[in-house]
């Protein structure tokens, strides 16, 4: 399977589709961020696969070729590789011009005698920049190469494809007042709003300090680096708050109050739309 999506928050785009799937999901990204040998290995193990722009320079377009190589590899073994179909990402909730590499890729899989099928997928943030964020994944028709008229491989092959694509992934991709229209209902929240209050003020400091770590907020990679940053900081986080609570309680005690803390930030979460927090 090859899943043709959007791509408007950097790599947490991919994060978000791969924990969907129980096979691992090889997703192409920009090739600058292979150019440092340890993140090279380390994007690699991650089953992240570089593709390269014009933009980062002529010389560097030969080694899409053996990306693409690796990529029908996987093909062949039943394997799903993720290929954001817009070329690069901007927080935005508009759909943008395609790129031709998802046809160029698929084409090149069915002249191979793969059944390959491209997966439409719309992803969907109701938030770029606030803590806490509704998201929602729509999933079109399967393509497949039965739809393709033109069965050559360059040219008017790509573009038939490139516009089946197109006309399938408007209706997955919402724009910000259709994400608003998403929030869920008072009545199932309002019940959450004292745990919410102190979810709220118990992850406050843990999210300040991750903003003054982050400089430029106006980065379309801002999204992204807060969910690494707090995935590598929380576990900590939350084992200052233990020494804290024991220090004034049991240590039983103290092991419940904790195990209380995310679930309050949750409740926090479920309220967050119905204050209309940006």
């Amino acid at each position: 399977m090859l899943i043709a999506a959007n791509h408007p928050n950097a790599f947490l785009d991919a994060i978000v589709l791969a924990t969907l799937f129980k096979q691992p999901v090889y997703s192409l990204t920009r090739g600058d961020v292979f150019i440092n040998k340890f993140y090279s290995r380390l994007l690699h193990s991650l089953k992240m696969l570089p593709i390269y722009r014009l933009k980062e320079g002529a010389d560097t377009i030969e080694r899409n070729y053996s990306t693409f190589a690796a990529c029908i590899d996987i093909f062949k073994k039943g394997g799903i590789v993720l290929i954001f179909s817009e070329g690069e990402t901007t927080n935005d909730w508009r759909l943008r011009p395609l790129k031709k590499g998802t046809a160029r890729l698929a084409l090149t899989a069915w002249q191979d005698g793969i059944p390959l099928q491209v997966l439409p997928t719309g992803i969907n943030y109701s938030t770029f920049r606030s803590f806490g964020k509704d998201i929602i994944l729509n999933f079109g028709d399967i393509i497949t190469k039965k739809d393709i008229r033109d069965k050559g491989f360059e040219g008017a092959a790509i573009n038939e494809l490139n516009d089946i694509l197109y006309k399938r992934l408007p209706g997955l991709v919402y724009n910000k007042e259709q994400m608003e229209n998403n929030s869920p209902s008072p009545a199932k929240k309002i019940m959450l709003f004292i745990p919410a209050v102190f979810g709220y003020l118990l992850h406050l400091p843990l999210l300040c300090i991750v903003n003054l770590l982050i400089r430029k907020k106006d980065d379309d990679m801002y999204d992204s680096i807060v969910l690494g940053l707090f995935f590598f900081f929380y576990p900590l986080y939350l084992f200052i708050i233990y020494i804290i609570i024991i220090m004034f309680a049991k240590a039983t005690y103290g092991l419940l109050l904790l195990l209380a803390v995310p679930v309050m930030g949750w409740a926090y979460l479920q309220l967050r739309p119905l204050l209309k927090v940006q």
